[in-house]
């Protein structure tokens, strides 16, 4: 297999410095070509390169750049910051190649601070139902889930949309460990990116490592839905 992801040049992540400051439309299309060959294209090949190397490694996770690229346009009709721009990139991928599908691995490269996150953030309340419904189901099972995630540092994220009480229907739940747990309303797990790191070609492997680390989650989820 031909890698063709080399990097997010230093010069791509200085103009998204630089787009933050001037965030004006003549500006951006001077700069254009700028973007088109540190950022834009880069992130193409990243999307192609990892949905090459986790259907290497087994991993159900996929993304076409037509589909799984966010626009750096920022949708600005409800909002009452007008910035035109974001000031990152990103893209998903997933296990139906949907860019917004259940079930994510979402990137970001930011010079305020890469990173890259994987899980369920805020599902439909049926799918977050059936995950409750799962937990309590195999206690065990979600116990071994979290010592597998431990192994490679990683722990769900906190959950600041978290409930206040354990939902309706689960009160009667013994396992007083359990209820953090059920009181969550996103399941995410996510790890930082170094500037020298979506500088390098070894950006493609240190993601698919992360994503292949984060699968008894996305399998815990995918599972408790239906979906796998």
């Amino acid at each position: 297999m031909t890698q063709r992801f080399n990097g997010f040049p230093t010069d791509g992540q200085q103009f998204l410095v630089d787009l933050a400051r001037e965030q004006n439309r003549d500006w951006f299309a001077a700069h254009r070509s700028l973007y088109d060959d540190a950022l834009q294209g880069p992130l193409i090949d990243l999307v192609l390169d990892l949905t090459d190397e986790l259907a290497r490694r087994g991993v159900p996770l996929q993304g076409d750049p037509k589909r799984n690229i966010f626009r750096i346009h920022r949708d600005v009709r409800f909002s009452k910051d007008k910035s035109p721009y974001k000031t990152h990139v990103s893209a998903t991928l997933t296990a139906d190649g949907g860019k917004l599908s259940f079930g994510i691995l979402y990137i970001q490269i930011d010079p305020k601070g890469a990173f890259v996150a994987c899980g369920f953030y805020m599902p439909e309340p049926a799918d977050l139902a059936a995950m409750r419904e799962a937990l309590v189901a195999d206690p065990a099972a979600w116990r071994r889930i979290e010592s597998a995630l431990a192994l490679h540092g990683l722990a769900l994220e906190p959950d600041e949309a978290a409930l206040k009480r354990v939902p309706r229907g689960f009160e009667g739940v013994d396992d007083a460990a359990l209820h953090e747990m059920l009181k969550r309303r996103s399941w995410i797990i996510s790890v930082p990116l170094t500037k020298a790191e979506i500088g390098a070609p070894g950006l493609v492997n240190k993601i698919a490592d992360f994503a292949t680390a984060a699968m008894p989650l996305l399998r815990f989820g995918l599972s408790a839905t239906g979906r796998a």
